[in-house]
């Protein structure tokens, strides 16, 4: 059974800050799911460009559109380059799931959605202010909430160690559930990844020494 059109997904975004001091931060979590995406589909399937502030990968995927998009306005701004690239390719906001870091979400976990509010995420908020509704669907990661830092700076940090190697296996899961919710829907891609949890295998070998 195909993704129905009532779930079709046309814009993927990863939400991060754009620079090489921001790379491999815990807030540039969707930046780095794109990447995977992109490093799983064939060389030359999609072609890059830089549109609505962002860069934007175009393609094609089960015979429909795709865009796979990181904005390059700076997480507070994101939903200036996501809605001015919606509007200019004609994407619903039902059509579009944005890809973010979640504080309440503990590292190693995942929680996809449709709808619902920022949850105090600057990123979200902005997009939910430009495409004029809440209801994207969404993927949050989880990165925990640090013990001491304050947020601004612990989001601007990057694990290490054990941790580190958690956050790695979240993310490749996922772009697992990013190519699961555009081939079988969001519902199924929910029921799946949203009681992942790291396997045990792997589990044990991120509490090895370092």
């Amino acid at each position: 059974m195909g993704n129905g059109d009532n779930e079709r997904i046309l814009l993927v975004v990863g939400l991060g800050n754009p620079g090489a001091e921001y790379e491999g931060t815990r807030h540039n979590a969707g930046f780095m799911v794109i990447d995977r995406l992109l490093a799983g589909f064939p060389a030359g399937r999609f072609e890059m460009r830089h549109v609505a502030q962002s860069y934007v990968h175009a393609g094609m995927f089960r015979g429909r559109p795709l865009f796979l998009q990181k904005p390059q306005t700076f997480m507070n701004l994101s939903g200036l380059a996501v809605a001015g690239f919606a509007r200019k390719a004609g994407i619903a906001p039902e059509e579009v799931l944005v890809i973010s870091d979640d504080l309440d979400l503990p590292v190693g976990r995942l929680r996809l959605r449709t709808g619902g509010s920022d949850g105090g995420h600057n990123g979200l908020k902005s997009v939910i202010a430009e495409l004029g509704s809440p209801s994207f669907r969404r993927l949050r990661i989880g990165v925990g909430r640090p013990e001491k830092s304050g947020t601004a700076d612990y989001v601007l940090s990057k694990f290490d160690g054990a941790e580190a190697e958690r956050f790695n296996l979240s993310l490749d899961a996922a772009a697992e559930a990013v190519r699961a919710a555009l081939t079988g829907g969001m519902s199924r891609a929910m029921n799946k990844f949203n009681a992942w949890t790291i396997p045990a295998g792997d589990e044990e070998k991120t509490n090895q020494p370092q």
